[in-house]
């Protein structure tokens, strides 16, 4: 577990120096460049698609050539790019390119460091090391974002903007640092034909294809976390307490993330999957009747309690019955799947939205995740195993 850790510390310290910046992107843009909000959605969605067309071939390239630490490491170095980009952008398309380096660097780094994550793992205990780094990846983000939040109470929000951009290097630098400590397993590679990328895709088992699927379909209904922070201004939160919601979140998601790993380990995958598309169903509903702040407090609690149900879990049976030779690839492409989706997942929310209200698109989505659970609940196998992780699945 010690690589664990270490991955999860490099996660920890990103996420503090992203989540430092990713919450004052929109003001940064609107305030100093005069952005319009449809501008601000643009940028992101461009950064975002790029992001998540790059995972899947940076797993196939990871479980090509076998290097992942170098591989994760250069996704993981592009956050000083992007931070010094942001500190000399003189306008919102230095801002885009800025965006494009970071979504890059994320679509590089996920897929390398899962399968390390996946290599360092015990034998039985998975979910438990997936829970380990996603609790580690969530704490980084609550504390980034409360910094943020902390930022824009004081001084009445006029602080320099390029000044924090500064000090997010320094916990980007330290989650570098924690590389030189990781020791990437070894592996005695046979030289062998390779196939091509989509002549191994016909070769991943039926259960793994059904799962993605699943995901696909339920991702349309899962839009951009941007609506949810909407709708709490709707209910009357005003922006600096949004923020406060999102970092409530993620300490939620912090906290329960290694439990519930650990908990998948003895009472199964699908459970705890099934599980978790329920609770965000419930999410949804909750976020489509609010009415008061009170309830918006609770389904951010309850999103983030999905969060820890889901995020670590889904990694952990995805690296469990991929074939070895394939574990990255299929790492990235469950990642380019939820980004991919995640782009018309958006435009619906936001077409419900303005043509129908708010309750509607948050119907939607709790509908589309009821939807997957069924799926998942009456197709995917109570138990299952795979010649190559030799493992039981319930």
């Amino acid at each position: 577990m010690r690589n664990v850790i270490l991955l999860g510390l490099v996660s920890f310290f990103s996420d503090i120096s992203a989540e430092m910046v990713y919450p004052i992107i929109p003001l940064y843009l609107t305030t100093v460049f005069g952005a319009t909000p449809a501008l601000v959605g643009i940028i992101e969605g461009i950064a975002e698609s790029l992001a998540s067309i790059l995972k899947v071939f940076s797993g196939y390239i990871t479980d090509k050539k076998g290097k992942k630490k170098p591989i994760a490491m250069v996704g993981y170095a592009t956050g000083l790019v992007y931070k010094a980009a942001l500190i000399f952008a003189g306008s919102w398309i230095g801002v885009l390119m800025a965006r494009v380096i970071d979504r890059i660097g994320k679509g590089i780094r996920t897929a390398p460091r899962d399968v390390m994550v996946s290599d360092s793992a015990d034998k039985n205990h998975t979910g438990k090391a997936f829970g380990i780094h996603k609790a580690l990846d969530m704490a980084g983000s609550a504390i980034g974002i409360l910094i943020s939040y902390l930022l824009l109470r004081s001084d009445g929000g006029n602080f320099e903007y390029r000044k924090l951009f500064a000090i997010s290097i320094i916990p980007a630098v330290l989650g570098l640092l924690m590389f030189f400590f990781i020791k990437e397993k070894k592996e005695h590679r046979q030289a062998a034909k390779r196939e091509s990328f989509w002549q191994n895709m016909k070769t991943i088992d039926g259960q793994l294809k059904l799962y993605l699927i699943v995901v696909f379909l339920f991702t349309l209904g899962n839009s951009s976390n941007t609506f949810l922070l909407l709708r709490a201004k709707n209910v009357g939160f005003d922006d600096t307490n949004v923020i406060l919601l999102y970092f409530i979140f993620n300490l939620t998601a912090a906290v329960f993330s290694t439990p519930l790993g650990k908990l998948s380990d003895r009472i199964g995958r699908k459970k705890l999957l099934v599980a978790g598309y329920l609770v965000f169903s419930s999410v949804y509903l909750g976020f489509a009747v609010a009415s008061s702040k009170a309830v918006i407090v609770a389904v951010f609690v309850m999103y983030g309690l999905y969060t820890a149900m889901i995020a670590g879990v889904e990694r952990a049976f995805i690296a469990e019955i991929s074939p070895k030779e394939l574990k990255g690839t299929m790492l990235g492409m469950h990642s380019t799947i939820v980004g991919i989706a995640l782009l018309p997942a958006s435009v619906i929310a936001g077409l419900l939205w303005d043509g129908f209200g708010a309750p509607v698109t948050f119907f939607f989505g709790s509908g589309m995740s009821f939807a997957a659970a069924l799926i998942l609940m009456i197709f995917m196998k109570n138990t299952y195993s795979t010649k190559d992780c030799g493992s039981i699945l319930q």
